[in-house]
């Protein structure tokens, strides 16, 4: 399946397509797509985070204690509310009482999957979560911060030597491949969730609105009143799989929250 080149990759490509070959050559890489040297993903996922850092800028300048905005209120919201789905609220209930210092990064990665998955809704916009590098870079920077932070913790060789859960020698080497192997799996299983639900949701989103389309086209040939009844639907469909996206770009971003935040509660556990 061919990557749909949005409007906006195309301009970049344009502006700066020449240097990222240069870089490309001098570093010896050789463009999967020369026409396009910087891929779609990595242009979306920039966006992303340029567009996040404005609001953070925005945000700051406009706190309020006495008079917050709705805008303020708004990411308040995120980070906590009475729903108990709040960026901190998670933290809290998955990582336990010390999990609060993990806000910023668990916060950082939270919001930049949630801008992603929502870049999709519109025009010349992608998703940078529907290629599976993105999904597979914030897991491996979660992957790489819950152990650091159990090192850090507890010790490099305290933390290693609670991967064998404290059995009898003639026991641990086996629980510690085991203990390896279903830590390292959480790398895999954070980016396929991410990946495959966006991916699908977006291919889904494309496919009907593709056929409904070509459905109303034929329709318009054969008769005009045909045609105009046909052509409701490509104008309304849309608008529920709008809302499933939405969903599922809510859903993720939660399961990206609570996943990480478990995993640093474990690793910082006291009982390590």
């Amino acid at each position: 399946m061919h990557e749909n080149i949005s409007p906006i990759t195309q301009l970049v490509n344009h502006l700066l397509g020449r240097l990222a070959l240069a870089v490309l050559h001098a570093l010896h890489i050789r463009s999967e797509n020369p026409e396009f040297p910087i891929p779609q993903h990595i242009i979306m996922g920039v966006l992303v985070v340029i567009f996040v850092t404005i609001l953070a800028v925005i945000l700051k300048s406009r706190l309020s204690v006495e008079k917050p905005g709705a805008f303020q209120q708004t990411a308040e919201m995120l980070v906590t509310n009475p729903m108990g789905i709040g960026i901190r609220d998670i933290l809290d209930e998955s990582g336990g009482h010390h999990a609060r210092s993990f806000l910023y990064f668990v916060g950082g990665i939270s919001l930049f999957i949630l801008f992603s998955n929502l870049m999709s809704l519109f025009p010349w916009f992608a998703a940078p979560t529907g290629h599976v590098t993105v999904p597979l870079a914030c897991a491996s920077l979660t992957f790489i911060y819950f152990n650091w932070q159990g090192m850090r913790t507890h010790g490099a060789v305290t933390y290693i030597k609670n991967f064998t859960a404290g059995t009898p020698w003639w026991i641990a080497w086996l629980i510690f491949v085991v203990e390896i192997i279903s830590t390292c799996a959480r790398l895999l299983s954070l980016t396929e969730r991410l990946y495959a639900n966006i991916f699908s949701s977006d291919l889904i989103y494309g496919l009907f609105v593709g056929l409904l389309s070509q459905a109303f086209a034929s329709a318009w040939q054969w008769s005009r009143p045909a045609g105009l009844v046909v052509g409701i639907f490509p104008a309304l469909i849309p608008l529920v799989f709008i809302a499933l996206h939405l969903l599922v770009a809510f859903v993720q971003t939660l399961i990206f929250t609570a996943l990480p935040a478990s995993y640093l509660g474990i690793a910082t556990a006291e009982e390590h």
